[in-house]
């Protein structure tokens, strides 16, 4: 039912007051255009009204093969759509497509990206910094990459056997080594591992990781800081699907353990991406560098761009060059209404981690479920309970593949972790381990209202585990 109360609601609920805000939106900007004076458009560009209908229809009936990223039944992957204030805030800036590479070509949105990377690295406690959005968290650990590799020359990359892909795949891009390093049994970087590569002298740059994209296991940022200080190495922070939890590190019943988030301001850079707890659209993420001098290392000359200001331009600290500052407008009005405090974009995160450690409790106490691993931040990894891996895996197969069966009304969607008989042994589970790895379950309660479904979420999933 629609309220109107004055409220502007993320999901469906709220469409009619968005389409409203996004109505204005298109009548400002207009309005602002006009100011220029007007012009016949070029008829190249004029198409038949009932065939953009017809076409808009079509592309509305293609993109229901998609999954229902926005239900609270969704609990399978990292995705939710972005709030309506971002929605706005992109739109509003798309009509007129800014590009954030040089003030020529979007100066207000550049300064808008300057003043959310400000926040971004007061929310990090950084002293001072560099930094600025990217299109991807993966181009944003490219970039700190390659300053390591700039300022570590010939040194190798340390980073968690458990890390993203992406620090191998974008070390392989730099022509640098990439090292994994062994987990502990929570999914965290082995400290002694960490050290006994550091003693050897060929790792350049440790990898900390706040929040892995499997587990959401959180490494011991602080720790890691110390030993790669110690060897001369650098450490440089992957926070870009748990970063945004500083908010609520506060170490409280429902918070996370504050220590690794508070280290992430002695390290030498870090990345976020805001296009996940940020609620902002793909693709949105951010490098933020502790030193503003690794600004030398982009030195290029572009002299057909940098030519109406002596400010700097963003383009001249990217690798990028191109870059939408519709994303700068959306996270900038996104941080007006939900700004980076624990009141502010803290309150939306703090029910997603209250219902992981709901669901850990009711997982604890089930006859159908075990749970994996206690959750650290909002991922939730459990599995059937059954006597052997391959049972473990066809069990888990079918909760995937029933819970995508069932009616619109009724679905549900899961996503599943693959393991080893090793891992589960590590975590203390007596399985046999008949097939050398297998599926467990594995779910992400990104969306503030998982918490009030986790019940039913519990008992449908139960349920479908049952012998």
């Amino acid at each position: 039912m629609h309220r109107d109360d004055g409220v502007l609601r993320a999901g469906p609920a709220g469409f009619p007051e968005l389409a409203a805000v996004l109505g204005d939106a298109v009548r400002d900007v207009g309005a602002w255009m006009s100011e220029y004076g007007g012009y016949d458009p070029h008829p190249a560009q004029d198409v038949p009204l009932e065939r953009l209908r017809e076409a808009t229809a079509e592309l509305h009936r293609r993109l229901r093969d998609n999954y229902p990223f926005f239900h609270p039944r969704y609990i399978g992957q990292m995705l939710k759509p972005p709030h309506p204030a971002a929605v706005a805030g992109y739109l509003s800036a798309m009509l007129i497509n800014p590009n954030n590479h040089a003030l020529d070509g979007g100066p207000a949105t550049a300064a808008m990206e300057k003043e959310v990377v400000a926040d971004l690295a007061a929310m990090f406690g950084l002293p001072q910094h560099l930094g600025h959005l990217t299109s991807s968290g993966t181009i944003a650990n490219l970039e700190a990459l390659f300053v390591a590799r700039e300022t570590h020359p010939g040194k190798a990359i340390a980073h968690s056997a458990d890390a993203h892909y992406t620090h191998g795949r974008m070390s392989h891009v730099l022509g640098i080594e990439a090292v994994p390093v062994a987990v502990t049994a929570d999914g965290t970087l082995d400290l002694d591992a960490l050290e006994d590569l550091l003693r050897a002298g060929r790792i350049g740059t440790v990898v900390a990781t706040t929040g892995t994209t499997g587990l959401g296991a959180v490494d011991p940022v602080g720790e890691i800081v110390a030993l790669a200080r110690r060897y001369g190495a650098r450490v440089h922070v992957d926070a870009a699907y748990g970063g945004f939890f500083r908010l609520i590190a506060d170490d409280t019943a429902d918070g996370v353990a504050s220590a690794p988030f508070r280290a992430i301001a002695d390290a030498d850079s870090v990345v976020i991406d805001p296009h996940k707890h940020g609620l902002q659209p793909y693709g949105c993420g951010a490098v933020l560098f502790r030193d503003p001098s690794v600004a030398g290392h982009y030195l290029h000359d572009s002299p057909y761009t940098y030519f109406t200001s002596d400010e700097l331009h963003l383009g001249e600290i990217s690798l990028e060059c191109s870059r939408a500052g519709a994303a700068a407008a959306a996270l900038w009005l996104t941080s007006q209404v939900l700004p980076l405090t624990p009141d502010g974009l803290g309150a939306v995160l703090r029910p997603g981690r209250r219902a992981a450690l709901a669901w850990a409790d009711l997982i604890d106490g089930s006859a159908e479920l075990a749970l994996f691993q206690p959750p650290q931040l909002d991922i939730v990894s459990y599995f059937p309970a059954r006597e052997t891996l391959s049972e473990i895996d066809r069990v888990s197969a079918h909760v995937l593949e029933a819970g995508l069966r069932r009616p619109p009304e009724q679905a549900l969607f899961v996503a599943t972790y693959t393991v080893t008989g090793a891992d589960l042994a590590r975590r203390g589970h007596r399985v046999h381990d008949d097939v050398p790895r297998g599926r467990i379950l594995r779910s992400v309660l990104m969306k503030p209202e998982s918490e009030t479904h986790i019940p039913g979420l519990h008992a449908e999933i139960a349920r479908l585990s049952s012998r």
